[in-house]
């Protein structure tokens, strides 16, 4: 069991499960794949795979192989995530990761610090899962909602966005201006396609609008947002969002029930140096800008 790119290589294999996706993977040819797991196999004096037509499937003795190098890869990535991060220099990856529906804030202020380090390559993550700081799988996330607890992890307080109603003109041309909250019944409403959101303005539009006046509705914050633009019908932007796309009116004021704290987290090895540190700042005198007042 000395040489980490056989097991690797079988890692791959009982991943993807045939020899051809882990060639692809691992960036060598197919043969070699196969001349890998059946050295591994050799030196072990054990199947690890059960081959079909389909591709490879893990034996018994394989599926072990697969826990103990998934638990190895992990620990070089995580390894390999905080040597990137460590430094005197903003050079080599930035990673940066939020809830796509932050792109809007995120994006002008990452582009914008680029800039001032031309060295400097910079990824934006976007998704619902989690990345994990500790495996660096990122530098630095804005989280939303309740405070994070991921352990090893700084969280910082950051920003606080408005959110409340918006009416497009083209809204209100056809179907007119709803007057106050309690005028809300006849109107037609743009929101998410998951049941399950867990954004504050979503659950309290489930709670208190009929189901059939919600006749737009994805899982794409963007898409809502042009929704709504269109004239859809009425839904939750923030206010800076509104005002950046400008033809909307602001149906109720924000409630701060409504509305989602932002946190900065970064891992606790990674959170001292020089290039996170740059950012950060860079992040929060930039986010002083965002009056959505």
């Amino acid at each position: 069991m000395d040489n980490w790119d056989e097991i690797r290589t079988a890692y791959n294999v009982a991943r993807v499960g045939t020899v051809s996706g882990a060639a692809e993977v691992l960036g060598v040819h197919h043969a070699t794949v196969i001349r890998h797991i059946d050295a591994l196999e050799d030196r072990l004096g054990v199947k690890l795979f059960q081959r079909h037509a389909r591709g490879y499937t893990p034996t018994e003795a394989g599926q072990d192989l697969l826990r103990v190098a998934q638990t190895t890869d992990d620990q070089f990535s995580q390894l390999a995530g905080r040597i990137k991060g460590r430094g005197n220099d903003v050079t080599g990856e930035l990673v940066v990761t939020s809830l796509g529906g932050l792109s809007h804030l995120l994006v002008p202020v990452v582009a914008a610090f680029q800039a001032g380090y031309p060295d400097l390559i910079v990824r934006y993550l976007t998704g619902t899962r989690l990345f994990r700081l500790e495996y660096g799988e990122a530098h630095v996330a804005i989280r939303a909602g309740a405070v994070p607890d991921q352990p090893d992890n700084v969280v910082q307080p950051f920003y606080r966005q408005k959110f409340t109603l918006f009416a497009s003109d083209r809204y209100i041309e056809r179907h007119g201006l709803p007057d106050g909250e309690g005028d809300l019944t006849g109107h037609f409403f743009v929101g998410p396609d998951d049941p399950e959101s867990r954004a504050p303005f979503d659950r309290w539009l489930q709670q208190i609008i009929p189901t059939e006046q919600i006749i737009f509705r994805s899982g794409d914050v963007h898409a809502q947002r042009r929704a709504i633009f269109e004239g859809a019908g009425i839904g939750f932007m923030s206010r800076l969002q509104a005002r950046e796309l400008g033809g909307l009116t602001e149906i109720l004021p924000p409630r701060e029930d409504w509305s989602a704290p932002l946190w900065l987290v970064t891992h606790m090895d990674l959170h001292r140096t020089t290039k996170v540190q740059a950012f950060l700042s860079f992040l929060k005198e930039r986010a002083k800008t965002w009056d959505d007042a």
